[in-house]
């Protein structure tokens, strides 16, 4: 694959990004088995076979259970660190927790960011993070707080840069102004199902202070990744599978593809557990759209002419 710079920063990144939620294959880590571990190994190692140097984490995910998988791959294979540019998130606290009563929130004050970040750490094994990011919009949100606990994470040598997720663009300028280093990403649902990122002014800002969009959900929970033509009732999956024939790839390709076209540089972030589909969403690096056919998509998924 080829690569492109993380916004402002040093780092680079594959033209995919793998997303490593579902190599537990549970959200409950006292579930992962041996064959969990062993499927979501060979998830791992698709990947780097496949050329995906970013992998995309949060503390959430399998409660740290995923974070471990990698980390004890990475202790089994330590040379795979030099390949891997490692990202994770903090900030959403599950309910019932540290308290039984406790609700499930969004938590972006400077203790917990702090003690997220040294579990990260812990669970994946290395000494720096290279892209830590808040995961959801906390409400209660102070800048300065944000800003303390970052500078303290990265003058300490425990995290190289620093983005967000699901942010709006308000969010972003509201933050970046206390920050002293930019933020690098912003990493949103952006997908044939999911256009909201093209019209709100989140892509713009992308663009104008060149922060890279990760894209989660690239294949709309997988809806746009089987298109078939008997799925005519769909306009946006039959414009796929159209399009796709016409290649010679799958749906899942053409509309990973749709998304690199955008100049914003959006970073797909394929999350299937399967060997042959990682291997595969590769071919949408190189899989050029014309504009018209990006067009014919967009207007499918819109549901409505271009006005």
């Amino acid at each position: 694959m080829t690569t492109i710079t993380l916004g402002k920063s040093d780092l680079l990144s594959s033209r995919l990004a793998y997303g490593c939620m579902r190599i537990a294959g549970t959200w409950n880590p006292a579930e992962i088995t041996p064959d969990r571990e062993e499927t979501g190994r060979k998830a791992l190692l698709a990947a780097y076979e496949a050329g995906y140097t970013l992998f995309d984490h949060a503390d959430i995910y399998c409660r740290g259970g995923c974070e471990e998988m990698h980390g004890r791959l990475l202790k089994d294979s330590p040379e795979l660190r030099r390949q891997t540019t490692i990202a994770t998130k903090c900030g959403v606290r599950q309910q019932n927790t540290p308290s039984p009563d406790d609700p499930g929130r969004y938590d972006f004050s400077k203790e917990w960011i702090l003690q997220s970040c040294e579990g990260s750490l812990q669970r994946l094994g290395v000494e720096t993070i290279d892209l830590y990011q808040l995961h959801r919009p906390d409400v209660l949100m102070d800048p300065s707080e944000v800003s303390e606990a970052f500078s303290e994470l990265h003058r300490s040598g425990k995290v190289r840069w620093f983005g967000v997720s699901n942010f709006v663009p308000s969010y972003v300028d509201l933050l970046q102004k206390s920050l002293s280093i930019p933020l690098i990403v912003n990493q949103v649902e952006i997908s044939l199902r999911r256009l909201d990122c093209f019209t709100d002014g989140t892509l713009d800002q992308c663009l104008a202070e060149t922060i890279t969009p990760l894209s989660w959900s690239p294949l709309g929970g997988g809806s746009l990744g089987a298109a078939t033509s008997e799925s005519g009732t769909d306009p946006t999956v039959a414009e796929l599978d159209r399009i796709a024939k016409l290649r010679e790839v799958s749906p899942a390709v053409i509309s990973l593809a749709w998304l690199l076209k955008h100049p914003s540089k959006i970073v797909p972030i394929v999350g299937s557990a399967k060997p042959k589909n990682i291997h595969e969403a590769t071919l949408s690096d190189g899989s050029d759209l014309t504009r018209e056919e990006w067009y014919a998509l967009y207007i499918a998924a819109r549901g409505e002419n271009m006005p």
